[in-house]
């Protein structure tokens, strides 16, 4: 075979490196090449900015649902205190001795010994108009002593009397455990 026979059978990545390497102009890049790029470049920033977006709306989504989760909680913690005051009052005033001041007030008096009708229509027990007890009589307290010469007035040894509350405030159970 000769030397041009030779050429003839190269490859075509051959012939392009021999061309190069002979000093022959570079080949021309062809035209479909930069314009088979650019849909595939407009797809990646289309991705990344749909990505960044949805980020954005995502991230907005969740800070409002924390701020809404943190009214709520405020809210339930002033629910809470409410509830706990209205169960305060409630304890107060069936208390045993709320509601025995609360009966007097409204002129109720203790029953006597109960009676009970049977399925005959007897009576069990002798039935009695129940009676107002007696006033409690208030105990008089005697005239703070004056001090000797020389000493000076000294603070009363006995309590000073509870005032009764006014008629419409509950008073405090004074039962232990409560």
């Amino acid at each position: 075979m000769t030397k041009a026979g030779k050429v003839a059978t190269l490859t075509r990545g051959q012939a392009a490196r021999l061309g190069r390497a002979l000093g022959g102009r570079p080949a021309r890049p062809r035209p479909g090449g930069q314009a088979a790029r650019m849909p595939f470049v407009l797809l990646v920033v289309a991705l990344l900015g749909g990505g960044l977006i949805s980020l954005l709306l995502l991230n907005s989504a969740l800070n409002e649902g924390s701020f809404q989760l943190s009214k709520l909680r405020k809210e339930t913690t002033t629910l809470t205190d409410e509830e706990q005051a209205l169960q305060r009052d409630v304890d107060a005033y069936s208390a045993p001795d709320a509601l025995q001041r609360r009966a007097h007030e409204l002129g109720l008096v203790p029953g006597g010994s109960p009676v009970f009708i049977g399925p005959d229509g007897g009576t069990a027990g002798s039935p009695a108009v129940a009676e107002a007890p007696p006033s409690p009589t208030p105990t008089p307290t005697p005239p703070p002593a004056q001090p000797a010469a020389g000493q000076s007035p000294a603070a009363p040894t006995a309590p000073a009397p509870a005032q009764p509350a006014p008629s419409g405030s509950p008073q405090p159970s004074q039962t232990p455990g409560r």
